[in-house]
C-alpha cells in the first residue's frame, strides 16, 4: 500500500477502509467513538462508591483513566471499537447442561481459546494495514486487558447500547460477541452512538439465580456467579452456594433469556469451538482433573487464570448442588484431605449437603 502524507489522508475514506479491513480480518462489526465519557464516569464512580467491584480493586487504583482514554493514552482523539461473535454453535445445547446437575456447566466465552490472544493479534494486524497507509500513528491496542471503558465505547462507536444486565446488545446479533479497541491519535469521523432498546423487558433481571442485578443497568457484582467463580479468591459466601448450581465458571443466564439473542449468529471462528469436550463434562470428571491435567488442558484457556485451586473449589461446590450419588460422595471424600483450606472448606459443605459430616 501507499504512504499518504499526513495532510493529504481523507479520513472519512480511511474509516471506510478501516471498517473494511476489520470485516476482512473477521471483525463482524467496526464502529468509530469519540472519548467523551462524562456520564458513564459518573456511573462508574458512584458504583465503585457502592462498593457493588467487591474485591476488585484494580477498578478503582486505575482512577480516572478507564473513563477518560486521553490519560491512558496520551493523544487519544478517537477510539476503533470492534466486535467479533463468539457463540459456539457446536457446543452442547445450554439448557440441556444447566438442567442436569450432574454435568459441569461453563459460559460459553470461556469453552475455546483465550480471546485475548485471538484478539489482539487481530487488532495489530489491523494497525499494520493502517499505519501502511497514514504511516506510523499513535495507537493502542486493547481486549478487556487494561483500564478500558469498552462497553461504553462501544455504545459510542455505535455498535450496541449497554443492556440492563451491563452487557452489550446489538439489535442484529445479540450480545454473543467480544469487543476490542485500538485507541488512536487520527482524527477519524466518529459514528452516532447506539439508541437503547431494552424497553420495558426485564427478563435479565429475573433470570438472575442470585440477584445479583439490583436495578436496571447495576450489577452487584458480589453477587454475581462470575465474580463468584472466577475474580473472587477466598471462600464462596453460603448464601450463594446452592443459587451456583452447576455453573462452576461464569454464569450466561441474563443472556440465555434475552430475547435479542435470538438474532445472534455463531462464531465463525475456529479458535472459539469448545476445547477438551468441556461444554460436555460431568463434575465428577473434572473434579478428578490433577493440576497437571488442569495445566495441560486450559493452557490457552481463559479458564487457566482461576488456576487448580480455585477449580477444585468451584467444582465442590457444584458436587454439593448435585443429585446425591455413590460416584459423587467418594469423588468429594478423595479431596477431602486435600493440601489447600479453600479446597477443603467446601468439599466440607458440599459432603454436608449430602447428608456426611
Amino acid at each position: 500500500m501507499q504512504h499518504v502524507p499526513a495532510g493529504h489522508i481523507d479520513y472519512h475514506a480511511l474509516a471506510g477502509r478501516i471498517r473494511q479491513w476489520g470485516q476482512a480480518l473477521g471483525f463482524q462489526q467496526v464502529g468509530i467513538a469519540e472519548t467523551a465519557l462524562a456520564e458513564h464516569e459518573t456511573r462508574l464512580l458512584n458504583w465503585l462508591d457502592a462498593g457493588y467491584h467487591g474485591e476488585m480493586d484494580y477498578l478503582q487504583r486505575h482512577g480516572t483513566r478507564r473513563s477518560r482514554p486521553a490519560e491512558l493514552v496520551a493523544g487519544t482523539i478517537r477510539v476503533i471499537s470492534l466486535r467479533m461473535d463468539y457463540w459456539p454453535a457446536q457446543a452442547l445445547d445450554p439448557a440441556t447442561v444447566l438442567q442436569d446437575r450432574t454435568r459441569a456447566y461453563l459460559s460459553r466465552y470461556a469453552l475455546g481459546r483465550d480471546y485475548h490472544k485471538v484478539i489482539r493479534r487481530r487488532l495489530q494486524q489491523l494497525a499494520d494495514r493502517i499505519q501502511a497507509v497514514t504511516g506510523p500513528f499513535g495507537y493502542r491496542a486493547f481486549t478487556d486487558s487494561a483500564p478500558v471503558l469498552e462497553k461504553a465505547l462501544a455504545q459510542n462507536a455505535g455498535l450496541g447500547w449497554i443492556g440492563k444486565h451491563t452487557n452489550l446488545i446489538n439489535e442484529r446479533a445479540g450480545s454473543w460477541f467480544f469487543l476490542g479497541e485500538l485507541y488512536t491519535d487520527l482524527p477519524l469521523p466518529a459514528d452516532r452512538q447506539a439508541a437503547s432498546h431494552c424497553g420495558s423487558c426485564q427478563a435479565c433481571i429475573d433470570a438472575c439465580p442470585t440477584a445479583a442485578i439490583i436495578a436496571p443497568y447495576t450489577l452487584d457484582a458480589r453477587r454475581c456467579i462470575s465474580y463468584l467463580t472466577i475474580e473472587l479468591r477466598g471462600s464462596i459466601p453460603v448464601e450463594f452456594r446452592p443459587l451456583i448450581g452447576n455453573r462452576i465458571y461464569g454464569c450466561d443466564d441474563c443472556q440465555l433469556v434475552c430475547p435479542w439473542n435470538r438474532f445472534a449468529d455463531a462464531s465463525r471462528e475456529a479458535d472459539f469451538r469448545p476445547r477438551h469436550a468441556l461444554d460436555d463434562r460431568t463434575l465428577v470428571e473434572l473434579f478428578g482433573w490433577e493440576e497437571a491435567d488442569f495445566e495441560r488442558r486450559t493452557r490457552g484457556s481463559a479458564i487457566h487464570r482461576i488456576g487448580h485451586t480455585r477449580w477444585l473449589r468451584n467444582l465442590a461446590v457444584a458436587l454439593g448442588n448435585a443429585p446425591a450419588s455413590e460416584t459423587v460422595i467418594h469423588a468429594l471424600l478423595a479431596r477431602r484431605g486435600h493440601a489447600s483450606a479453600l479446597v477443603r472448606e467446601h468439599v466440607e459443605w458440599a459432603l454436608q449437603q449430602h447428608g456426611i459430616a
